[in-house]
């Protein structure tokens, strides 16, 4: 059969993007995935002073702006370590910048869990439901947004993180109100999403094991197990974690093999018919986010999935969901070793750097993100960012496909191959920033 090219533009997802099918007998054999909107922010960055960062980025996305801070301030505080300034964090600082990371992929997970994944599948597998699932993404998501805030001061687009800490002084009263707010979101996970306690859950280690889910977990988990869905949206098998955090480590996973990595072997590249930049490691191309947190970490039920059905969609959707009990739970454990009496910032006033290059690495919650500044006489001269999706999305290289692509490759329909596309958690505007 003659090839066939079609194209379509992916809509409900943060931006847009255009995908290009390239079928040939009645399979995908190709795509092409496409962003056309581009912002500039490393372009608006050049030329200001280094702090400016702290305000800037943030603003590049929308859902995690806060991963977008911390890897800017991780940037300057970096660029300081290596000309030489001492910077050593409190532990308060450390543990209000973890809590509040963990609690904006909580409610980015939790977003694409009722607002992509499931109405999706729905209309994939053709069921009818009459649930409202964006009001219970706005509940949970606006529940724990609550507890970043009252460290943060706003959600989105705070600047609290600054070179030697962080600008907010909690009281217990703080504390205690984020904890009130953290248990509120577990008692949702519990009753709502899952039927199970928190920690009869996180019990949960093998494939054997997952009809215990009940709730809307259950529901998809069944929905997607009796479509055969654990049989599709296989990539290359291998992922990489740059961020260290109370999740995971940095590493790659091939095969179950976890190794060292050094983001120095980074590398970006243009694309044709797309502003997104493709990235690889050492000329590999690797799967970024939960799926690969966890893959790396070793986590058991993550483990045991992948042992059996390997980096298929099931995998890929349930590694997502599974990363918000065990957000809570690290949450509730940072809020209740919280040092109120450590000091929010060790860096003095005047001892800032004019002349430095820094490289700052968060887990995102679609994976690794990345920011490299270099600064001279106080101002930026370059800012690169790597987003996750970058990473995910690209169209490959000379020797393979991207990611995705790979991923989408040999489906049916285009509409199985654009549900196992948002399976990736697809984010265009931090893509094209």
């Amino acid at each position: 059969m003659k090839s066939v090219k079609i194209k379509q533009l992916i809509e409900k997802i943060e931006g847009e993007a255009e995908l290009d099918f390239t079928f040939n007998d009645g399979l995908i054999e190709d795509v092409k995935i496409n962003f056309g909107f581009y912002r500039g922010i490393e372009e608006i960055l050049r030329g200001k002073d280094a702090r400016d960062a702290l305000v800037i980025t943030p603003r590049v996305c929308g859902i995690c702006n806060h991963a977008h801070l911390l890897a800017a301030v991780d940037a300057i505080e970096d660029g300081y370590k290596k000309a030489g300034q001492n910077i050593v964090l409190s532990s308060k600082a450390k543990d209000i910048r973890a809590f509040t990371l963990a609690c904006e992929l909580i409610q980015n997970h939790i977003k694409w869990f009722y607002m992509t994944i499931f109405p999706q599948l729905e209309a994939y597998v053709e069921v009818k439901s009459e649930v409202n699932y964006a009001m219970k993404a706005t509940y949970l998501a606006s529940t724990i947004t609550k507890a970043l805030a009252i460290f943060a001061g706003q959600w989105p687009h705070s600047s609290y993180a600054v070179p030697g800490g962080v600008t907010c002084d909690p009281t217990h009263l703080d504390v205690m109100q984020a904890q009130s707010l953290v248990d509120e979101s577990i008692r949702f996970f519990e009753q709502v999403i899952t039927g199970l306690s928190l920690d009869d859950y996180l019990g949960i280690d093998s494939v054997s094991s997952l009809g215990k889910i009940e709730g809307d977990f259950g529901n998809l988990l069944y929905m997607m197990g009796s479509h055969h869905m654990s049989e599709i949206g296989q990539s290359y098998d291998r992922f990489i974690v740059f961020g260290e955090c109370g999740l995971s480590k940095a590493g790659k996973s091939i095969v179950t093999n976890v190794s060292n990595v050094d983001v120095r072997y980074v590398k970006e590249a243009l694309q044709e018919g797309t502003v997104a930049k493709a990235v690889s490691y050492k000329e590999r191309l690797y799967e970024v986010g939960p799926l690969a947190r966890g893959m790396v970490a070793k986590t058991p039920i993550v483990k045991s999935l992948h042992k059996r059905y390997k980096d298929s969609l099931l995998t890929r959707v349930f590694a997502r969901v599974h990363e918000v009990a065990l957000l809570l739970d690290y949450s509730k454990t940072l809020l209740q070793n919280l040092e109120l009496d450590a000091p929010s910032c060790t860096l003095e006033r005047g001892t800032e750097l004019s002349d430095f290059e820094g490289t700052g690495v968060v887990e995102a919650a679609r994976g690794s993100l990345i920011h490299t500044t270099t600064v001279k006489n106080g101002l930026i001269t370059n800012y690169e960012i790597i987003t996750p999706t970058q990473w995910n999305l690209s169209h490959g290289n000379e020797k393979e496909q991207g990611i995705a692509i790979k991923a989408m490759v040999g489906s049916k329909t285009m509409e199985e191959a654009t549900f196992i596309f948002r399976t990736f958690d697809v984010c265009s505007v931090c893509t094209t920033q």
